[in-house]
């Protein structure tokens, strides 16, 4: 009993890891994305859809040839298309989030878009998969509290439904995302399925960027490094690990630890772009932080 126990808690050790380290990664998106955009194509600032598609598309470039040498690429037909419509469904997610920031501020965005623990955790309990546990709730409770102190909880006055709506069906459809991912990943390693549901996000972004008259193929030299750190340390590494976690811990509890997330951007915007370090954001990272301390606090064995 004792050696199961320790060998559960090593489990969830790693599993908290591999969640903290996806939370950083994605962390810096918006940063490295700002960085990108700030470069220009022919006198005009790089589209969205346009770095989207070339985050997606390095990304999967990158574990192509990384898992080439060593035969794990190859998959059954169905399962290739099951992952790249996964990945297209993670595309939809992040456009959605996107497109309601033109109607509500990015800090309502992040905090409606962060609800989506909550929404994984009620879908889980639903499917009879992961159960609520005294533990769980409260340390989704913290986090949710915790987000609200980071970005601001919403003012109801003056806000536009149509934001509202495209936020909370980005995080609903991101609920739905994190556990089919795992579902669908099968005994594929991390990196294999990642991989595949690359190509499908670029795929999105790239119809998006056409459809739009805003693709570019050529892009200035300045461009590259911001947009090869977005695509290796923003996506390919934070992915694989997010997906790591996934199979340690399930998907309740890694949501749950990936609220770290717009704390540590947070600090990010406070290092690289000088943001102000303000008390709400140490207060909101501390109630978050305190979640995951919650979460990897030991179960009694009988």
């Amino acid at each position: 009993m004792r050696h199961s126990s320790d060998s559960l808690h090593r489990q969830e050790l790693w599993g908290t890891g591999y969640a903290l380290l996806a939370a950083a990664g994605f962390a810096t998106v918006s940063t490295l994305t700002i960085l990108v955009g700030r470069t220009a194509v022919e006198g005009a600032p790089i589209a969205l859809a346009t770095i989207q598609f070339w985050r997606f598309a390095v990304s999967a470039l990158i574990l192509l040839l990384v898992l080439w040498p060593t035969k794990k690429l190859h998959v059954r037909g169905a399962q290739f298309w099951r992952l790249t419509l996964a990945g297209m469904l993670q595309a939809v997610v992040i456009y959605l989030a996107l497109s309601s920031l033109r109607f509500i501020t990015a800090a309502t965005l992040a905090f409606l878009f962060y609800t989506y623990p909550a929404w994984v955790a009620v879908l889980q309990a639903v499917r009879r998969v992961e159960p609520l546990t005294i533990r769980s709730v409260v340390a989704l409770v913290l986090a949710l509290a915790g987000i609200g102190i980071l970005v601001g909880l919403p003012g109801v006055s003056g806000m536009d439904l149509r934001g509202v709506i495209l936020a909370l069906c980005s995080a609903m459809l991101y609920a739905i995302y994190v556990p089919l991912l795992r579902y669908l990943q099968g005994g594929l390693a991390a990196a294999t399925a990642t991989a595949y549901t690359k190509v499908g996000g670029a795929a999105v972004f790239l119809g998006i960027a056409l459809a739009r008259h805003e693709f570019h193929v050529i892009l200035p030299t300045e461009a590259w490094l911001p947009l090869g750190a977005l695509a290796l340390f923003s996506t390919v590494l934070p992915s694989v690990a997010f997906l790591l976690a996934l199979g340690l811990l399930g998907a309740v509890r890694t949501t749950i630890v990936a609220t770290v997330e717009p704390f540590l951007t947070a600090l990010l915007g406070v290092a690289v772009l000088g943001q102000l370090l303000s008390s709400g954001l140490l207060a909101g990272g501390l109630l978050v932080v305190g979640a995951v301390l919650i979460l990897q606090t030991r179960r009694r064995m009988s």
